[in-house]
């Protein structure tokens, strides 16, 4: 009988008993479990942070008892302990500041009373925290396990609001300090995130703290390596390879473009499948290889209220490599300090794809799936929640299958004077490229720019169906040049034969002129 899927189980126990698959990463889980350790690790959503979490409370709580066939087995020679499992997610949401502090005084409670604490209520003179730290005080050294998952969730909710932030900081920096004061009684502290926050006292508290997170030889601890996916989903692979009638090999090498090529290690030895795509499609390959990145990942709370207030590069370099310092991508920074190419690799979007020297890498997108997902992030940027289905214009796919040039480029004029103009100008040809290839993408569409031929090369060109689209963009600055840049752009598509080479589909070529005065393309001709 065929393994289920973990699709949605971030419980290491649950996983286990109902005999889901588990990708067995506790080699790994031994080599940090083994040390008395104080380890925090950063990775995106929908990695796998809380079932690894799970997993090491099922450990010291219970023992092997649920590892039974897993490769820690035969390693793990430990006894158990009290854990203290603290989800900080369930902090995210409050309706007044006395409401957040009585929700994760709650919080500490139900983890820590089941260990013995005794919370006098009735005691004014002895605060909250007080009481805890005598309590802390009287543990036996290495007698505890505590582990942390999504230390960041509550401050994230609230960038927007620095006096709700940084009271709220203050509150979780008593409790970190209170920890780090008593760190003696811990016997192992685990914490994950998504992003490092300088200002939120825990990196200041805890000056011993092991990240772990750019670490060469953890940089598969969360992620499904290839080899994993062909070991333990192989019956997975021969059913979607035999429902989209693929060879084994084939959907590999698909799989492969849409959903591997994260690397979180420095020296970028080491490239993981994201797990929620893989499972999303092992649980309906029929559906093909859909975008299930954006919507369940993509869109942090961390990099959403960042742009609130600040702006996306240009799209003109959308798809261009970037030099960033291992220090800029390692070192906990406050929220207004880091930079944009720092927490896009937090969130996800960009990847290590190669150390340069010692101190460099170059960060790019992983995958197709992320590729278009940040096209799709670019898009909602530059339109700023302006929908354009929603004001009357169809889906672009659907123009593109069917309607007429001039319907097509109305749809262009309507997305170019919907963007922020003061952000996002668009103030050269190749911005004007750029953005509707951003576009293009973000409609789940893939556009080609600059394709070469024998004779030179098209500005953008992309395939719809039936349909092959050739668009050559001019820039005009001022209106006297308008016809003529017209002129120029018809005889630049007529006698370099742009698109002659597509086969048995309807060729379309459009020769625009956009204009910087008007914000718009105020003449265009079907060539």
């Amino acid at each position: 009988m065929q393994q289920a899927l973990p699709l949605g189980t971030s419980d290491f126990r649950s996983l286990r008993i109902n005999n889901e698959i588990y990708v067995d990463k506790t080699d790994l889980v031994f080599r940090l479990a083994q040390h008395r350790g104080k380890i925090f690790l950063a990775r995106p959503r929908r990695f796998g942070k809380s079932l690894l979490v799970s997993t090491f409370e099922s450990l010291f709580k219970n023992g092997l008892t649920h590892f039974q066939g897993l490769a820690i087995e035969n390693k793990w020679e430990d006894k158990t302990y009290a854990v203290a499992r603290l989800d900080f997610s369930s902090l995210k949401t409050f309706k007044s500041l006395e409401q957040f502090q009585t929700a994760f005084h709650s919080l500490l409670l139900s983890a820590f009373i089941p260990l013995g604490f005794k919370f006098n209520s009735d005691n004014k003179d002895l605060l909250f925290i007080d009481q805890l730290k005598m309590w802390l005080s009287s543990l036996p050294a290495s007698s505890i396990v505590l582990l942390i998952d999504e230390y960041d969730a509550p401050l994230t909710n609230h960038l927007d609001d620095p006096e709700v932030f940084n009271t709220i900081r203050d509150c979780l920096g008593e409790f970190y300090t209170a920890v780090k004061q008593y760190e003696g009684c811990l016997r192992f502290f685990f914490m994950t995130g998504i992003t490092k926050f300088s200002n939120t006292s825990i990196f200041s508290a805890f000056n011993n703290l092991q990240d772990i997170s750019l670490d060469v030889q953890f940089g598969s601890l969360l992620g499904y390596t290839e080899e994993e996916i062909s070991h333990c989903f192989s019956s997975y692979l021969d059913s979607a390879a035999h429902e989209l009638k693929l060879s084994k090999e084939k959907l590999l090498e698909l799989l492969r473009e849409q959903y591997d090529g994260f690397s979180f290690d420095r020296q970028a030895r080491t490239h993981v499948y994201c797990p929620w795509s893989v499972l999303n499609f092992f649980a309906k390959p029929s559906e093909g290889f859909q975008n299930y990145w954006y919507t369940s990942g993509g869109q942090p709370t961390v990099l959403m209220k960042y742009l609130t207030s600040h702006a996306l590069k240009s799209p003109t370099v959308y798809d261009e490599p970037v030099l960033v310092s291992l220090s800029d991508l390692g070192a906990s920074r406050q929220y207004d300090e880091i930079s944009i190419e720092a927490l896009l690799t937090q969130a996800g979007y960009l990847t290590i794809k190669e150390q340069v020297g010692g101190d460099y890498v170059r960060l790019g997108y992983p995958n197709e799936e992320v590729s278009r997902s940040m096209a799709q992030l670019y898009a909602s940027e530059l339109l700023r929640g302006q929908n354009l289905v929603q004001s009357g214009v169809p889906i672009l796919a659907k123009i593109l299958t069917s309607e007429t040039p001039e319907t097509v480029v109305d749809y262009f004029n309507r997305a170019l004077t919907s963007i922020d103009y003061v952000r996002y100008p668009v103030d050269s040809e190749a911005a004007c490229r750029a953005y509707l290839q951003v576009l293009l993408i973000g409609a789940a569409l893939v556009p080609r720019v600059e394709v070469h031929n024998a004779f030179g090369r098209s500005d953008m060109e992309v395939e719809v169906n039936g349909r092959h689209w050739v668009f050559e963009f001019k820039y005009a600055r001022s209106s006297n040049e308008t016809d003529r840049l017209l002129k120029e752009a018809i005889v630049q598509v007529q006698s370099n034969h742009y698109g002659k080479t597509t086969d048995n589909k309807e060729l379309i070529r459009v020769a625009l002129v956009f204009s910087a005065e008007q914000r718009r393309f105020v003449a265009w001709e079907s060539v």
